[in-house]
């Protein structure tokens, strides 16, 4: 009797506990009720583990495993079958802030809908799927040569605002609903745009208080003042001396007390670290952790130890109090209550989000109109441009022309199809009709002759690829097979690497053996998302872990008759989506007397060339001649394909030249070399068919330049030198292309605007209204674009973006435009008042299709 008695009790003790409702469980409370009466029932350890991007689960409480690391830069990046749209510097080169706005809401749609399919499947949640996403880059580019500049939305603070803001709006949905969608990222907080290489180390102490008020603040205080976004990394360089994640004059002063933010402060992955290892401005990890927190930076990203684990100890030193990780830890979890992480599926809406969006065609055709819009026209000699559809034969040349993956950029996710350019092109006319051939590389001035023909194993044909199904190489192989061609594998769509094996948390490993017959130099070409390890006869030659594939050139000498062991040791590691290329051979110089001969008889060539993400991007391991760490070290158009594009012009063939690339290139030889130059930016999974609809005139381009194109790279100057002295439109006007321009198969007139007033009080605004006319014989998109300048301002911008409205006019057709001139237009830094402030006097106001002075035309406005 007495045994069931106490069954009894114990069973009505666990009914009860598991029907328990905690505030922090209740959704009808508000977010701050329910993360107040959480942080009280967190131990010390566990308040600091969910203050690490990688958080554990807390059972005890109900808490899951979440993380804060997803990328949404042009897409729900680091997974597959998602739409990939333009990379972010094409899609500035719109001028359209109103469609970044459905893209985004695109982006965020996908996002959930992938998140919540992987965790329906059984999944626990992981970097890059997650409902936080680190995007925006709003950095300015302010130099060309900057890897990571392809990220941004340009050198000019004003466009970089107006598309920043409707980003994040797009990615966290609308303001008023009960959750956010996803929650968006500005970064990387603050006066950072490389180089990739000091990262790390740099010490920014001589940026003057009007370059960091007037050109690297501002997009920061549109998103969080326009678009309240939710989250802000800090970088990982010193400004002024101190770690920016480590700064309480940005992270307090500025950002909280001036700007009002009131949300979450993540570090770029490892920053915090680099307090003790590289910065040397604290002594050990828990010093780095206390002032990370206390500066006010509530999330620590890191790939492994994290210095946030030790903020128990740092309390037990007095180094800082519980109550200030408290206080971080209070804006961590509203951010994960906001996107109703700790809330049953069914109360959140967005949770419903169908798996059917992912790469939807509704999704594609956003991506395709964006690819379109993105489409600058820098030259057109002779309006060689468009193209006639029933030419007899044409060429198509270049490293870029057949590449696809080049078409994604960086940051990217993997879409279910992509158009690659020759493919575009083949949808315009008969393939009959097109000649193909690379032509050259990207850099290297030679191509390979693979060996692979010549590798064996036990006897067997090429390569012996071995595989495991954990990450270590351990215990018994799933699987054994041979490979007899230059290997590439990936698990992009969901591809095994072989039958059996796992898409995550997987080795391999690749042995073959190679006897020459001469004694001569050859590379192994390849490499890896992933560790990847090349070793021949036991000597390591490469050895890294990265999240894409950067194929790098390795030369070693053989000796004739001498046996070698070749091995790729491979694993998939941090989520990051698997992939391996290698290949092995003999390296030739570039024939282009060749490649002229395959073309007798064929009179127009498009050449496909420029960069590609696996040259120019963030902090990469390999470099190229001419780049270092993911960074140029040049502007110029690599030599191997400058010099074919002169072997093409100096056989009289008439060349249509398409450059793909994250930045400006110097192009000035090819304006000489080549008829007519269409950038095209990196312009993603629709990017072929935009780039062929352009060149054959299915769609009249009407992009804009979102940089300056420079002449050569003589004046960059030093690249960690962080002035703006001969940088950008706004201080230099020594530049082959301006920012602004682009040309269109129409032609445009630009009246003379009226002005609403032309003086006013400093609180007034102001409205031009400007008159345009479709001058040519097609249906055109034109930018209307307004610069204000301070008359008398010396050491001040020469003109600066403050407006811009896209008009799309039939042949003949007129249209007024109207721009309004808010008081901020008339805002520069005041040195008497040390901030930003509008000032009496008088200000010259510009308008026309592009920044340089010969396209605009000016009005003067007074402030009383």
């Amino acid at each position: 009797m007495r045994n069931r008695l106490l069954l009894i009790v114990a069973l009505f003790i666990s009914v009860t506990l598991k029907g328990q409702v905690w505030p922090y469980q209740n959704p009808s409370l508000s977010f701050e009720e329910r993360a107040k009466d959480l942080i009280s029932r967190l131990t010390i350890e566990e308040k600091a583990a969910l203050m690490c991007d990688q958080s554990d689960a807390i059972p005890r409480l109900g808490i899951r495993k979440f993380n804060w690391w997803s990328e949404a830069l042009h897409g729900y990046a680091n997974n597959d079958s998602v739409t990939v749209f333009p990379e972010p510097i094409g899609m500035a080169a719109s001028f359209n802030d109103a469609l970044l706005y459905d893209i985004y809401n695109a982006v965020s749609d996908e996002g959930r809908a992938k998140y919540h399919q992987h965790l329906r499947r059984g999944n626990e949640n992981k970097r890059f799927l997650s409902l936080s996403v680190w995007t925006p880059n709003v950095n300015i580019f302010r130099d060309p040569r900057w890897g990571r500049g392809q990220e941004t939305y340009g050198e000019d603070p004003y466009l970089t605002s107006r598309m920043g803001v409707q980003v994040v709006k797009g990615l966290q949905g609308p303001e008023d609903a009960k959750y956010r969608k996803l929650l968006a990222c500005a970064k990387h907080y603050a006066v950072h745009s490389g180089p990739e290489w000091s990262r790390h180390e740099l010490n920014l102490n001589n940026v003057n208080p009007r370059l960091f008020n007037e050109t690297y603040l501002p997009a920061f205080k549109a998103l969080v003042q326009e678009a309240n976004v939710r989250q802000v990394m800090c970088a990982y360089q010193r400004l002024d001396d101190e770690p920016c994640c480590g700064s309480t004059r940005l992270l307090q002063r500025i950002l909280r007390d001036e700007w009002g933010f009131k949300h979450i402060v993540v570090s770029d992955c490892g920053a915090i670290t680099d307090f003790y290892t590289t910065h040397k401005v604290s002594s050990t990890p828990v010093h780095a952790a206390s002032q990370g927190v206390l500066s006010g930076t509530d999330v620590e990203c890191v790939w492994e130890n994290y210095p946030y684990k030790t903020l128990p100890e740092a309390v037990e030193r007095g180094l800082m109090k519980e109550e200030e990780i408290n206080k971080s830890l209070m804006r961590v979890l509203i951010g994960r209550f906001e996107v109703g992480d700790f809330d049953d599926d069914a109360l959140v809406p967005w949770a419903q989000i169908p798996a059917s969006v992912l790469n939807c065609d509704k999704h594609k055709q956003l991506a395709y109109q964006m690819a379109q819009q993105s489409m600058t026209l820098l030259q057109n000699n002779n309006n060689i441009l468009p193209l006639s559809k029933s030419m007899k034969k044409i060429a198509v040349i270049g490293p870029n022309a057949a590449d696809e993956e080049m078409l994604w950029g960086n940051y990217n996710g993997t879409p279910i199809h992509t158009i690659s350019i020759l493919n575009g092109i083949k949808s315009k006319i008969s393939e009959n009709k097109i000649f193909y051939d690379k032509g050259c590389d990207l850099v290297e001035d030679k191509v390979t002759e693979s060996y692979f023909s010549q590798l064996s194993f036990d006897g067997k044909r090429g390569f012996t690829a071995t595989y495991w199904n954990n990450p270590a190489r351990e215990g018994n192989a799933v699987i054994s097979q041979q490979i007899i061609t230059p290997i590439k594998k990936t698990t992009a769509g969901q591809h095994e690497f072989a039958s059996g094996v796992k898409l995550e948390g997987f080795s391999a490993l690749f042995q073959a053996e190679f006897t020459p017959k001469v004694s001569e130099e050859l590379v192994f070409k390849g490499g890896a998302t992933g560790y990847f390890e090349l070793l021949v006869n036991g000597q390591q030659l490469q050895m890294y872990n990265n999240w894409r594939t950067l194929p790098g050139r390795i030369p070693y000498q053989f000796e004739a008759g001498k046996k070698y062991h070749i091995e790729l040791r491979y694993a998939q590691l941090n989520n990051w989506q698997a992939n391996i290329e290698f290949d092995f051979g003999k390296e030739v110089d570039v024939d282009y007397t060749e490649l002229v001969r395959k073309l007798k008889g064929i009179e127009t060539v498009v050449f496909v060339g420029g960069l590609s993400g696996k040259l120019e991007g963030e902090e990469m391991p390999v470099s190229y001649p001419g780049f270092k760490g993911g960074d140029r070290t040049d502007i110029e158009l690599p030599a191997v394909q400058r010099n074919c594009l002169k072997a093409l012009r100096a056989a009289g063939k008439k060349v249509i030249y398409v450059n793909c690339s994250g930045a400006a290139i110097a192009l000035q030889p090819e304006t000489q070399s080549c008829d007519a130059i269409l950038q095209a930016w990196y312009p993603g999974e629709m990017g072929g068919l935009a780039v062929a609809d352009v060149l054959f005139g299915d769609y009249n381009p009407g992009g804009k330049l979102p940089v300056c194109f420079y002449k050569n790279s003589d004046k960059l100057g030093d690249f960690e030198d962080y002035s703006m002295n001969d940088r950008t439109y706004r201080y230099t006007t020594d530049y082959l292309f301006p920012f602004g321009f682009g040309l269109s198969y129409t032609s445009f007139q630009i009246g003379k605007a009226g002005i609403s007033q032309s003086s006013i009080k400093a609180n007034e605004k102001v409205t031009l209204t400007i008159p345009v006319k479709n001058t040519g014989k097609r249906a055109g998109t034109e930018i209307v674009q307004v610069y204000v300048r301070k008359v008398n301002d010396v050491d001040g911008p020469l003109k600066t973006l403050r407006g811009f409205q896209r008009v799309e006019l039939a042949p003949g057709e007129s249209q007024s435009v109207s721009i309004e001139l808010t008081p901020s237009s008339f805002e520069f830094y005041d040195w008497s008042l040390r901030q930003m402030a509008v000032t009496p006097g008088q200000y010259e106001v510009y308008y026309g299709n592009s920044s340089a002075s010969e396209a605009l035309q000016m009005t003067m406005v007074t402030i009383q």
